[in-house]
């Protein structure tokens, strides 16, 4: 067991914890704008639970919040969820076993997860990686949801403190290694174009399965023969 902790190396051992501490600030940031929005604290506490995906259950509370029909916040999560899809395919060999360990496993899936599972190669590494990062981050999510709920009233406007900045300021710090491919840089970079350019006329979640295009001229691309 100790070596399963230890089978992700030391770097993504450690940018997994620094993800854990965004997560957490995002999190109590959820929690404590759903209940001072007038939800009871059993909402973002479920929703986190059962639905597990930070960016669909803010844009799911934006439409409930502002009040939108609860069809129109789910339809709104689903469609900014879609990306998952493909993250699937990426990561289906670590979700291999008993139908349960599947769902469980699928449940756990998160843009940070499939990120560090997709730096690694060796079977056993990517595993562990999905494994270690998928269960440290829903067990701080919902302990951070739940905590944030709780102190809505003291806490105020978490917003106007910045916090809810943490969570992509650390995902942009974990991009920025990548970006030193120009290649990968240019097409980072026009998927970013594509998705600002589309917000103001989009519903959430569109503009960023919209980004995707960026990766037409890659993929369209001819292959040279080996």
């Amino acid at each position: 067991m100790s070596s399963f902790w230890r089978t992700p190396g030391r770097a993504t051992l450690r940018d997994i914890a620094l993800v854990c501490v965004a997560d957490a600030l995002v999190g109590a940031s959820f929690g404590a704008v759903a209940v001072s929005g007038g939800l009871p604290l059993w909402v973002p506490v479920a929703m986190s639970l059962l639905v597990f995906a930070g960016g669909a259950q803010f844009a799911a509370l934006g439409v409930a919040l502002a009040g939108g029909a609860p069809l129109a916040a789910v339809a709104t999560g689903l469609v900014l969820n879609a990306r998952h899809l493909p993250f699937g395919l990426a990561v289906a060999d670590v979700l291999s076993g008993p139908r349960w360990a599947r769902l469980l496993g699928s449940h756990l899936m998160t843009d940070e997860t499939v990120a560090f599972t997709l730096r690694h190669d060796d079977p056993a590494r990517r595993r562990a990686t999905y494994w270690l990062s998928g269960l440290a981050l829903f067990a701080v999510w919902n302990l951070s949801v739940l905590l944030g709920a709780l102190g809505a009233h003291a806490i105020g406007d978490v917003n106007a403190l910045g916090l809810d900045a943490a969570f992509p300021a650390v995902l942009l710090a974990l991009v920025l290694p990548a970006l030193a491919d120009r290649a990968t840089r240019r097409t980072a970079l026009l998927g970013a174009l594509i998705a600002v350019a589309t917000t103001p006329f989009l519903p959430p979640g569109l503009p960023v399965l919209l980004a995707l295009l960026a990766l037409a001229p890659t993929l369209l691309r001819p292959r040279t023969p080996t």
